[in-house]
């Protein structure tokens, strides 16, 4: 049964170009997948954002609905992977097993919760040629050379996703042409393996499966042959979510592979499209040295999912700034946050209900703190609010106290020692001895504390 709620969820459908009501093919469970990282380095900013993104659809859809199954698989086989190891001189498995970790830790640092399921793709080899079997007795695919090759042209409506004819799609497309194939779209479902590399053994010899038959395989596995939601970044909309649809839908009798395609927008490098030639990635790893993971998490939600999103240091320090005065606004705030607030009434819900619009949603927030901080209305219920909408977020759920004394390359003195010196200044003030007192706070700020007075005492912040 679907949990009540009077709001209705429309998402932004990428097959057919609209926003649309969304009600799950179940009436109370509901089914999503997303494209996880081919694990072969550390991940970038823009492999984070679909994570947030997604994240956060989870959690709104978990307010909603009494089941929600949500997989997000980990890539530990490719040829990206085979070189990887090979330039390191290490098992293949050692490098994915070190950088899946590396993965996981990065976005459980940004506050995404854990998916329902995390596929691996080498677990799931027998279901892929399983599902190659289907595709050749289906004549939908043919063995070459080794290889067994997916025949577009054996599919009426390949390229509705991408809203491409077959001439397009070969046009600057990641398509690798190929003298055994009958016609140069045709993709790989499977690839021959020589005998120093990984592969497993099948009716068309001793191989491994395409990066798109992985997916396919792993969503069946899982989640069954139509699913609610399929997601990732728009770069994987051709050539990659296109032959998913295609495998699975003619592996399956022309059955509807997924019924909503969602997709975020391309991350830019202070305002450049963020590439390997021009040397503008920012590893996830790297910002978690210099900026916490919530404050990078805001800033991946400050623009709509859909659009483009231009990430600088300006953006991230911002967001710190934005993160501090909600943070205020709750601490300073000495009533109790009322528990059993209703957020599917608040305006920032509606905002989210209307395809995910977190930077509405996040205006609400902050409208909400300055309320706080006038102590306008009832205290406990907007607090309530507050914090209920920013769990649907994923932000503000530490407690003041520890977002403000916890930091990115803390400072060495213990909060005993900063204590100890807060008491020491307040007694030098009340000694009339300004020069000591303005000594500690200088102190303090080198060594990366802030102290903040008020008429009820000192606070302090690390910065």
């Amino acid at each position: 049964m679907t949990l009540e709620t009077t709001a209705p969820l429309h998402l932004y459908n990428t097959r057919s170009r609209s926003k649309e009501l969304f009600e799950p093919l179940a009436p109370d469970s509901v089914k999503m997948y997303v494209c996880g990282p081919t694990v072969y380095n550390l991940v970038h900013i823009g492999n984070a954002r679909p994570v947030v993104v997604f994240d956060t659809l989870f959690r709104l859809l978990q307010s909603r609905y009494q089941e929600v199954v949500y997989a997000r698989n980990i890539t530990d086989i490719d040829d990206k992977i085979m070189k990887a190891a090979k330039e390191n001189g290490e098992p293949i498995k050692a490098l994915t097993d070190r950088y899946t970790q590396a993965y996981q830790e990065d976005m459980a640092a940004l506050n995404n919760l854990e998916p329902t399921i995390v596929p691996f793709a080498t677990e799931h080899v027998g279901q892929m040629i399983a599902m190659v079997q289907k595709l050749v007795e289906a004549g939908h695919a043919y063995e070459a050379e080794g290889h067994v090759l997916f025949a577009v042209q054996s599919m009426a409506d390949y390229g509705k996703l991408s809203n491409r004819n077959l001439a397009d799609m070969l046009e600057g497309a990641r398509v690798e042409v190929a003298p055994y194939k009958r016609y140069a779209g045709d993709f790989v479902l499977w690839k021959p393996s020589s005998d120093d590399e990984p592969g497993w053994p099948s009716p068309w010899g001793f191989g491994r499966p395409g990066w798109h038959l992985e997916c396919s395989a792993m969503v069946e596995t899982h989640l069954g042959t139509t699913i609610d939601i399929h997601g990732g970044g728009r770069d994987l909309i051709f050539p990659h979510h296109e032959n998913e649809v295609a495998q699975s839908t003619c592996a399956h009798g022309g059955e509807d592979y997924v019924r909503f395609w969602m997709h975020n927008g391309y991350v830019n490098i202070d305002g450049e499209k963020m590439s390997k030639s021009l040397g503008n990635f920012r590893t996830v790893r790297d910002l978690l040295q210099q900026y916490k993971g919530e404050v990078i998490r805001f800033a991946l939600l400050s623009a709509h999912y859909r659009s483009e999103l231009d990430f600088s240091k300006e953006l991230l320090e911002q967001s710190k700034s934005a993160l501090d005065s909600l943070y205020g606004a709750l601490r300073d705030s000495t009533a109790a946050a009322a528990d059993d607030f209703d957020i599917t009434t608040s305006a920032g819900y509606l905002a989210l209900c209307d395809d995910l619009n977190t930077p509405l949603a996040v205006s609400e927030l902050h409208r909400l703190a300055k309320a706080l901080n006038k102590r306008e209305g009832n205290e406990p219920a907007i607090k309530g609010e507050m914090l209920a909408l920013g769990k649907l977020l994923g932000l503000l759920q530490q407690r003041p106290d520890e977002w403000f004394q916890s930091g990115v390359g803390a400072s060495s003195l213990g909060e005993a020692e900063i204590e100890a010196l807060i008491e020491e200044r307040k007694q030098a003030k009340a000694n009339k001895d300004f020069a000591r007192s303005d000594e500690i706070r200088d102190e303090l700020k080198a060594a990366g504390v802030i102290l903040e007075d008020s008429k009820q005492g000192t606070t302090w912040r690390r910065n």
